[in-house]
């Protein structure tokens, strides 16, 4: 995308969630093999995982000291990671896409997320009750938000005419303002940075999902360089068999995850307003995490038909000219994957937990 879906609540979000911008290492950590790995943004629910990996020595276990730096948005993560400036690192499905498509030598090793969340929300006491209701009515969107390029072809899925559409672009920093206000009756965006922001200030909401429009992309994915998985295999099994135990721990004890989160990031507890925006944006990634057609596939798979139809939807909308088509297996591989699995019961019990955050997105 040639936006990060995290970078659309930023400024809300700063004072709340901001951190050093890298996490010293352990004391202990002389004998481990270094390793840099840049997050897509600030620190938050949708990358807390770095944080409980290494607070739970899930990477120490692999012999790793791993260094984790904020990023700046996940197309920026992404390019940084395929420059070698980063061995490893988590962003967007999308933003790895683009990259491969310009040539950019990044492969997505483990998913954390299978749905980036991209919305159409409203206010929950509000006229809209399905997407359709939003003709007739105001609607705002940022232009250079990666969800933009898909408003059309969801308003064409979901019965919107958008000459009906009283539409406006606005400045990133005002759109969730302009909602609240009423100045129109419906934004668009990834309901991952919007709705946390908005439920932690008690205002309402209902979120219209673009992926139950057939427009889904993953969310967060680790990324690294090819050359890595044959360079250094085991650095590379090391940092995702590391992430996965830390995800698996993080979906079967949130609350355990959130306060790991809060001594790494002491910001993100200061204000009963951020822990609220802490714990709401982990559940809404933890339902992302749990769609029940990968229960039967090691932590972190990827889906080589969903990957292939975010390739369809990346060149048909998020290409620019030059780009090219990338193979199939040079941006998406499960090799690295099996060192940790969840059996059903494991399963059924992270989607109990996460049930609440449901309505959010429903």
């Amino acid at each position: 995308m040639t936006h990060d879906p995290n970078t659309l609540s930023r400024r809300s979000a700063l004072g709340l969630l901001a951190a050093p911008a890298v996490l010293s290492a352990p004391v202990h950590s002389q004998s481990l093999r270094r390793v840099s790995f840049t997050l897509p943004w600030v620190p938050e629910g949708p990358n807390l995982i770095a944080y409980v990996a290494r607070a739970n020595n899930f990477w120490a276990e692999e012999g790793l000291d791993v260094e984790v730096s904020r990023g700046t948005g996940s197309t920026a993560a992404a390019q940084a990671i395929a420059a070698g400036r980063f061995d490893y690192g988590m962003a967007a499905a999308s933003a790895g896409l683009q990259m491969a498509a310009r040539g950019l030598p990044i492969v997505q090793v483990a998913s954390i997320s299978y749905d980036v969340m991209m919305a159409l929300v409203v206010r929950a006491d509000g006229p809209i009750r399905q997407p359709s209701d939003l003709n007739g009515k105001r609607l705002a969107s940022v232009a250079t938000s990666g969800d933009y390029p898909f408003l059309q072809p969801f308003a064409a899925a979901s019965g919107i005419d958008l000459a009906r559409v009283e539409a406006s672009t606005v400045d990133n920093n005002v759109r969730q303002r302009v909602l609240v206000e009423g100045q129109v009756d419906a934004i668009t965006g990834f309901a991952t940075s919007i709705v946390p922001v908005y439920t932690s200030q008690g205002f309402n909401t209902r979120s219209f999902l673009f992926s139950a429009a057939g427009l889904s992309f993953y969310g967060n994915t680790i990324m690294t360089q090819r050359a890595r998985l044959t360079s250094e295999p085991q650095v590379a099994r090391g940092i995702v068999t590391g992430l996965m135990k830390a995800q698996k721990f993080m979906l079967l004890n949130p609350d355990e995850a959130l306060r790991i989160f809060a001594r790494q990031v002491p910001e993100s507890a200061l204000s009963r307003t951020a822990q609220q925006q802490a714990r709401v944006g982990l559940g809404m990634a933890r339902l992302a995490a749990l769609p029940e057609r990968v229960w039967n596939e090691p932590v972190g798979f990827s889906e080589p038909a969903e990957f292939t139809r975010m390739l369809d939807l990346t060149m048909r909308y998020l290409a620019t000219p030059g780009d090219t088509r990338p193979a199939l297996e040079a941006v998406v591989t499960n090799e690295l994957l099996g060192g940790v699995t969840m059996t059903r019961a494991e399963w059924q019990r992270a989607a109990e937990l996460a049930s609440e955050f449901r309505p959010l997105v429903g």
